[in-house]
């Protein structure tokens, strides 16, 4: 029996590895899927509140210690309430991947940025006006909330028909999150800088101002002109051909990690 015991342990010490590992995973994704929104400031609130209910009950005040134990009581169904767009989005993504962030190959980026490329040239060609935001590190969830969820796989097709005159979304940003277009006529923030170029349009200037604000990067086709110009760190690059686009592309949405600074 004793040698069973020994023999059993080490299978022990793995499952409990394994169990850590799962749990951390799982806290991990979860803390990626409120990061950027409001529902951080609630998880803030809610910890802020378990903090007073500690003192209160070391400092023995009754009445506030009884009455956040009223509060606690009724905190999970406050929290479906509060979360369930970001719970409809967690099994959402985990039925797509079960493994979330693990499930995205270097094949699939490759494609989803070759789509955006494509995407891009057609409405140069067109002399469409377009504005495409990639989330990188920074959530982006308070600018999608502002616009239209779209949540679909990102295509060439789609993005042009998003962005025709005729349609009513052809107004607005569209914001790619991961490898899903996540939604269309999104309002972002205007440049303040004095410094740009006249010539350059609320387009561009939303462009700049996304990327000052945040991490993003922001693809804009001047509707005058046809010029490609990406805008990250607050700079901007102009009259890019595809491939030159797909460089940039690939160096600042796969390569790089940290907001790069950008060169005009």
């Amino acid at each position: 029996m004793e040698a069973l015991i020994q023999w059993l342990q080490p299978v022990a010490g793995w499952i409990d590895i394994l169990d850590v590992l799962l749990v951390t995973l799982v806290i991990y994704n979860l803390l990626l899927l409120i990061r950027g929104t409001r529902a951080v400031q609630v998880v803030l609130g809610i910890v802020v509140l378990v903090l007073v209910y500690r003192l209160a009950s070391f400092a023995g005040l009754s009445a506030l210690e009884a009455t956040l134990e009223k509060f606690f009581g009724v905190l999970p169904v406050a929290i479906l309430v509060l979360f369930q767009h970001e719970i409809r989005r967690a099994l959402a993504s985990f039925g797509r991947t079960p493994l979330w962030g693990l499930g995205t190959s270097a094949q699939q980026v490759k494609d989803l940025y070759n789509d955006v490329v494509v995407a891009a040239s057609t409405l140069s060609d067109r002399k469409i006006g377009a504005l495409i935001v990639f989330e990188r590190q920074e959530g982006l969830r308070n600018y999608i909330e502002n616009g239209f969820t779209v949540d679909a796989v990102v295509s060439p097709s789609l993005l042009v028909s998003l962005f025709h005159p005729e349609t009513p979304t052809h107004d607005g940003a569209v914001i790619v999150q991961g490898d899903r277009l996540a939604a269309a006529t999104c309002f972002l923030p205007l440049t303040r800088s004095s410094e740009l170029s006249k010539e350059l349009g609320t387009r561009h200037r939303a462009a700049l101002g996304i990327s000052e604000e945040t991490d993003a990067v922001a693809l804009v086709v001047s509707e005058e002109t046809g010029s490609i110009s990406l805008a990250v760190g607050g700079q901007m690059h102009r009259r890019l051909s595809s491939s030159s686009l797909a460089t940039l592309l690939i160096k600042y949405l796969v390569t790089e990690k940290s907001r790069p600074e950008g060169e005009v």
